[in-house]
């Protein structure tokens, strides 16, 4: 799952190249950069809003997702280099790797 930062930073950054798009398509439109700066600042503010929301809810639903059998396990702690290892010759010695 995303956290909350990564799904902000990832709605900002879609709505970046919207916002141009759509300031362009306005301007031509409209001619009037005042006109063109509310449409494009109202509409990205809305949907910016909207795509954060709508990530979040997907999060939550689990079908189409794929996850390893092994994310079930809780750990107690970041796992280190040298317990990482140990995982994987562990993992190559039952063949599953």
């Amino acid at each position: 799952m995303d956290s909350r930062k990564r799904s902000v930073a990832k709605s900002v950054s879609w709505r970046i190249s919207g916002i141009i798009l759509l300031g362009i398509i306005a301007y031509v439109i409209t001619g009037n950069v005042k006109e063109m700066t509310i449409i494009t600042l109202v509409f990205h503010s809305i949907r910016l809003i909207l795509y954060y929301y709508h990530e979040r809810y997907w999060e939550r639903i689990s079908w189409g997702k794929i996850r390893h059998p092994l994310s079930e396990l809780a750990i107690k702690r970041e796992l280190t280099e040298d317990d990482m290892t140990v995982v994987k010759e562990q993992l190559i010695s039952l063949g599953y790797l």
